[in-house]
């Protein structure tokens, strides 16, 4: 080559850019041209998100292409929520889609009220079969106070001996080592109310150890809530755990626009002490559980066939009634609760020949009946085959507006994943929230009524969550975060279900990502099942 011309080739090289310069960054997926809520609480940016391996790699203005592209103009892109109050432990084994949650916008679900649906010894397999059959949304659980309380004493409603606690504690510590997130009560439900609060503490305390929370369906959500909350937080300040206060409500008419102003008192006392304690709910006036909370406690000693054999006695249910009008110590009235009889409302007969009652309330069955309303309940329950559920309609649409716009308050549905879309869930309940919870904070509560703020909403149903139940680079869009991404069209969003309709899915979620998956696409579920199973503190071995 002539000297001359050398430096002209080398000057031409130089001008013809390598191809790590000229080929784009393939991503996953980029979101492009949404308005990018972060979860924090801050307001929204106009920008992409790139996402790789199932990571957020990239929020701004991405050149590269990816795999798939979603146009997300008008529409925002969120964090996906979380449900913090999650009912699906046993229907993600039989269906792991999940549909109605994920066309809620829900990406992640913390189940366990009652616990796991397998004793200690099963967790583990448990948790392997979700993931080996795979889950549309991630999913973490808790281990129930009650299930070490029955592997002990059954149902018995006597006190533990000091050796059996001990066996309870190491149930608790073997299920934490398994990956649970911690120890939960429900403690309206026998036989769980029958610990007293000195054994819950023992109890937590092995819970504690491996860094668990606290989580309660509290003693009594009515007249009596103040103290409930005072036991709750008593739990976990002596046990040094957080405490989660499960579905917070003011469920007693008396009371509405008070008892939860109180117990919120109590709350933030407790905060400014140093205790962490925060609370749920769900955006609705009625709760949901089965008819025998109408019954007094005490008839729950020895279990379910003692109940039936009990409340066959003409005698027993003289006593039940005036029990129900006077009190009983250590249980709350769920009756007096929903404002008398005409408040709770029939919704699963469970037996053929009582369904023409559902969806009629208690006054009106016992009218048709020819019976008082408590022995229409009472028959209902003995003649059912499994729980008889019923709504209860005992909260105030301002104390629920008040507690939404609490700081530490977060979003649960109390509801579990749908085995069938469209059929009402394994619980047998059917509650409007089970399809409608996270739409309807945002189109009744963010759109219609203005309780919310936008960003404020979006940070109660992510990153408050995520930073309550100590879930790792989730509940945010943040480059390095896993991919749960939802988005959604405000004016479009809405809830639909309702409680003559329960089972309707929502409008307004128009794309769903879990682990940078996309599971809702334009509203329809892909059959894609990315999710985690989300492990608690303690878990070892894994």
């Amino acid at each position: 080559m002539a000297p001359r011309t050398l430096p002209l080739l080398l000057m031409a090289l130089a001008a013809v850019p390598c191809a790590a310069q000229t080929t784009p960054l393939e991503y996953d997926v980029v979101i492009r041209d949404g308005r990018v809520l972060d979860g924090a609480g801050n307001p929204w940016i106009a920008a992409d998100v790139a996402i790789r391996s199932g990571r957020i790699v990239k929020i701004g203005r991405i050149t590269g292409s990816g795999r798939r592209e979603i146009d997300a103009s008008g529409r925002y892109v969120s964090p996906g929520f979380i449900d913090m109050m999650d009912q699906s432990g046993s229907v993600l084994r039989l269906n792991g889609l999940a549909e109605n949650k994920l066309r809620m916008g829900v990406t992640s679900a913390i189940g366990g009220e009652g616990g796991t649906p397998v004793e200690v010894d099963g967790i583990d397999a448990y948790f392997r079969q979700l993931e080996e059959q795979g889950i549309s949304m991630n999913f973490g659980t808790y281990f129930s106070e009650r299930q070490a309380r029955v592997a002990v004493l059954g149902s018995s409603a006597r006190a533990p001996t000091a050796d059996e606690l001990a066996r309870m504690r190491d149930i608790m510590a073997a299920a934490m080592r398994q990956g649970v997130m911690g120890m939960t009560t429900a403690l309206i439900y026998p036989p769980g109310s029958f610990a007293s609060t000195d054994e819950l503490v023992e109890v937590a305390r092995a819970a504690a150890e491996y860094g668990g929370i606290y989580a309660s369906h509290i003693r009594d959500e009515g007249e009596g809530l103040v103290g409930a909350v005072r036991e709750a937080i008593e739990i976990g300040e002596r046990a040094g755990m957080p405490v989660e206060i499960f579905h917070l409500k003011g469920a007693f008419q008396p009371g509405w626009g008070r008892v939860v102003q109180e117990a919120a008192v109590e709350i933030e006392a407790a905060r400014a002490r140093g205790v962490d304690v925060a609370a749920d709910l769900y955006p609705y006036t009625a709760g949901g559980t089965g008819l025998e909370a109408t019954i007094p406690s005490w008839v729950f000693d020895g279990g379910m066939d003692s109940v039936r054999a009990r409340i066959a006695r003409p005698e027993v249910r003289t006593q039940l009634k005036e029990q129900i009008e006077s009190g009983y110590e250590g249980w709350w009235n769920i009756v007096e609760a929903a404002g008398g009889w005409s408040g709770v409302v029939l919704v699963n007969a469970r037996n053929p020949e009582n369904a023409r009652f559902e969806g009629k309330n208690l006054t009106a069955i016992g009218s048709e009946w020819g019976k008082s309303p408590a022995d229409a309940a009472w028959d209902l329950v003995a003649q059912g085959e499994g729980r008889v559920m019923a709504i209860y309609h005992m909260m105030s649409e301002e104390d629920v507006q008040w507690a939404l716009q609490l700081p530490w308050t977060s979003i649960g549905s109390d509801a579990g994943a749908a085995v069938t879309p469209g059929v009402v869930d394994a619980l047998g309940l059917p509650h409007p929230r089970s399809y409608g919870t996270f739409t309807r904070v945002l189109a009744h509560y963010v759109r219609d009524t203005g309780t919310l703020r936008l960003e404020e909403a979006i940070r109660k149903m992510t990153s408050w969550p995520a930073t309550r139940m100590r879930l790792e680079r989730r509940g945010v869009i943040r480059e390095g975060a896993w991919a749960d991404i939802t988005i959604f069209d405000l004016d479009r969003v809405q809830d639909h279900a309702t409680y003559d309709d329960p089972v309707l899915f929502s409008d307004g979620i128009d794309y769903v990502l879990v682990n940078g998956v996309v599971v809702i696409d334009q509203g329809i579920h892909t059959g894609a099942r990315p999710g985690h199973v989300l492990y608690g503190p303690g878990r070892q071995g894994g």
